[in-house]
């Protein structure tokens, strides 16, 4: 018996110091009610900031797609350093020319086109990620919030522990238990203290994974209570009017029209790219000058471009294919989270009516135990059983909102904000 007593010491004394510990090199801070949280995720949190350089390096991209070619300047001397009359530079021409590419048959259009279809991916998958972002921390905050819901909900079972050691103590102090119902009320205690240990490291890590994804620079210690207890919005409300106009799918789409677009670039650089010159020479024997003009053309002789067509192409399936799976899986996904919703609200009620029932029958047991009607076994069962029926309603409740935030996620919103 004092061996359970101490170890139970020693867990309480342990979790304190944890807690302190913690205490001590974090400072103190109360995670706002999850809208005003998303707020302000918007403006710190680190993976929303990455979208927005990517949408700024799409646009810097589609800015230089639209750039017209360098002109080039050359300087030629000729007819010097000979032999005869070539000797020296007495007789030498000096050409300066200016020479400008000439893009044909829409080079500097279907780049700019390009340029622009990957400005309104970026954007597209900026929004897509934006909803991903916005369930992934709505889930966390849940989690979070059960995990706190849940340090409480078991630091109430230990006090229930310890009421259940007081009175097995009591009757066996009176002659009417053996001293072996001691010994298992305080193994009882003992595990609910270290159910209650594990609960508070839970708590921090949720609490920890919260903080860092909203982007704080300080570990939250705490939620405000703001998902959990909400109520199921009423059928329709996340209903999805088109599962083929989803983000997810115009995200597709914009991918599979960047690809396309890329083709048509990698089929007009395949054309050859005059370029003319214009240019002045001067003639030193004669002190003369002349004006020089002239094009060239590159023959296409052994670079056509073609694997760069080819592989353009081949870019241009996998969009499509890609696009045509989203589409399948949004479909799914959408008739899914409608069921899981559904699903979510009736565990929900099964373990409120769940929990309700075995609160009431541990207060009978605890009243038959004490008038010494009822066994110590069946106290111990019943607090068990109330302490799982209420661990299986927070769970219920999470899956509640897990499932929110996916139907609002498919249809474009902002879970629990907009």
């Amino acid at each position: 018996m004092q061996w359970v007593f101490w170890r139970t010491l020693a867990s309480v004394c342990a979790g304190l110091w944890t807690f302190g510990a913690v205490a001590q090199t974090a400072p103190a801070e109360i995670a706002p009610a999850f809208p005003e949280l998303f707020r302000q995720a918007e403006q710190s949190a680190p993976r929303l900031r990455a979208l927005d350089a990517d949408v700024d390096a799409a646009r810097g991209h589609a800015r230089q797609a639209s750039a017209w070619p360098n002109p080039l300047v050359g300087v030629e001397v000729e007819d010097v350093s000979g032999t005869g009359p070539y000797h020296g530079s007495d007789r030498a021409q000096t050409t300066v020319s200016l020479s400008e590419p000439l893009e044909i048959g829409g080079q500097r259009g279907a780049r700019k086109a390009a340029g622009q279809a990957g400005v309104r991916s970026a954007e597209s998958q900026r929004v897509l990620a934006r909803l991903d972002f916005a369930y992934d921390l709505a889930v966390a905050y849940a989690q979070a919030e059960a995990a706190q819901t849940r340090v409480a909900v078991l630091t109430e079972d230990l006090g229930r522990a310890q009421e259940d050691v007081r009175s097995a103590r009591a009757m066996v102090n009176a002659g009417k238990e053996a001293d072996l119902r001691a010994v298992q009320a305080d193994a009882a205690a003992a595990a609910a203290q270290a159910d209650l240990d594990a609960a508070r490291a839970d708590s921090i890590g949720t609490l920890a994974r919260l903080s860092s994804l909203a982007g704080s620079d300080r570990t939250f210690t705490g939620v405000v209570p703001s998902l959990l207890r909400g109520t199921t919005p009423p059928p329709g409300a996340f209903a999805i009017a088109d599962t083929l106009d989803t983000p997810a799918v115009r995200a597709a789409v914009a991918e599979r029209d960047v690809a396309e677009k890329r083709l048509v670039v990698e089929r007009k650089r395949a054309i050859p790219t005059p370029a003319i010159s214009v240019g002045t020479r001067k003639y030193n024997a004669e002190d003369a000058h002349a004006w020089v003009f002239g094009i060239s053309v590159p023959l296409p002789l052994f670079d056509r471009n073609s694997g760069e067509i080819a592989a353009a192409r081949a870019d241009v399936r996998a969009a499509e294919a890609r696009e045509n799976a989203t589409r399948l899986e949004v479909q799914a996904e959408a008739r899914g989270a409608v069921a899981q919703l559904q699903a979510a609200e009736s565990r929900r009620l099964a373990a409120d009516q769940a929990e309700t029932a075995a609160r009431e029958a541990y207060r009978l047991a605890r009243i038959g135990y004490e008038a010494g009607r009822t066994p110590l076994i069946e106290l111990l069962t019943s607090r068990r059983v109330l302490s799982e029926a209420q661990s299986r309603a927070l769970d219920a409740r999470v899956a509640r909102v897990a499932a929110q935030a996916a139907l609002a996620r498919l249809a474009g919103r902002t879970p629990f904000v907009e």
